[in-house]
């Protein structure tokens, strides 16, 4: 039997451009939302330390991945990534393991993607990012940028101005016109706001704003709450999986939110609402995006 290829981090990313990964989640968007992706509810194992591991399988027509991730809290005294996992590829007619991924870069860049999605969606063409946050995530999104919005003007809020310094200082090369906030106030020109954070309270809580897109991709408990009420209670709000956020999405829990009036992001692709009004979109993740990673990797890899 021929050798199941396995990547790590940087060949994984070079079988994951982000173009391609937005066009594969739209599909897999729709798909998911037509029940023709089978994505069970994730499976939790309790490891030593408080580490858990993650069980996430999702299948379609051509193509079943198992993403198994490993989070370890303590690894940071051990000097060791928090995150360690695979995501495996298997034909789905005869079940063979097609390839194997390095599973926190497939979360890193089909969360950045999916992120992308939300921009082109809903605020295209933008011209100022707002990246609140100065973590691994910050960086997936701020190379998902680079790609597709290089002309663009991106500024990056971090606990400190410190973190934010170190941060634009380290990925210098990425953007054209990278700077840190150093004011308390959102600028006015600013008309995509991402959180990134693992906050439990409030990060950003403005009063919505028509033209601007708030993007939460970091909080994905109950307990956690990047964006705050004011902000989520007078704009339009979508969500990348309906089913995970109202477990997940802290942010619209905390909030209160009706779900009766939050869509999925399948629904605004495919009726493509008016731009000049107020959006959050919110990320939780699941294992159909998952899935359309793996179909990127998989062509890719021809």
């Amino acid at each position: 039997m021929a050798t199941t290829p396995i990547f790590d981090v940087a060949d994984t990313a070079r079988v994951l451009p982000f173009r391609p990964l937005i066009e594969a989640l739209k599909v897999a968007a729709a798909e998911y939302a037509a029940g023709r992706v089978v994505n069970p509810e994730r499976l939790v194992v309790p490891l030593n330390d408080d580490g858990i591991m993650l069980s996430m399988p999702a299948a379609a027509h051509d193509l079943a991945i198992h993403k198994l991730v490993n989070i370890c809290p303590r690894n940071a005294e051990r000097s060791q990534p928090t995150i360690y996992g695979q995501v495996m590829g298997f034909d789905a007619d005869t079940g063979r393991t097609l390839f194997i991924l390095d599973g926190p870069t497939v979360t890193g860049r089909r969360t950045a993607a999916m992120s992308m999605l939300g921009v082109e969606t809903f605020r295209p063409a933008p011209k100022e990012f707002l990246l609140i946050g100065t973590g691994v995530q910050a960086g997936n999104h701020l190379q998902a940028i680079g790609e597709l919005y290089p002309e663009s003007r991106v500024r990056v809020k971090g606990i400190t101005a410190e973190y934010a310094q170190s941060f634009c200082d380290a990925h210098r090369g990425t953007m054209r016109d990278l700077q840190p906030l150093t004011d308390a106030a959102i600028p006015d020109s600013v008309d995509v706001v991402i959180t990134l954070t693992t906050s439990h309270h409030a990060v950003y809580n403005e009063p919505p704003r028509a033209g601007r897109l708030v993007i939460g991709m970091g909080a994905f408990t109950p307990e956690m709450c990047e964006i705050g009420a004011r902000t989520i209670g007078g704009s339009a709000l979508y969500v990348d999986d309906v089913a995970g956020a109202k477990h997940e999405a802290g942010d619209f829990i905390q909030a209160g939110v009706d779900w009766s009036t939050v869509r999925g992001i399948s629904d605004a692709v495919a009726n493509k609402p008016s731009t000049d009004k107020p959006f959050v979109f919110k990320t939780v993740g699941c294992a159909a995006w998952d899935l359309a990673a793996g179909r990127v990797a998989r062509a890719t890899l021809g």
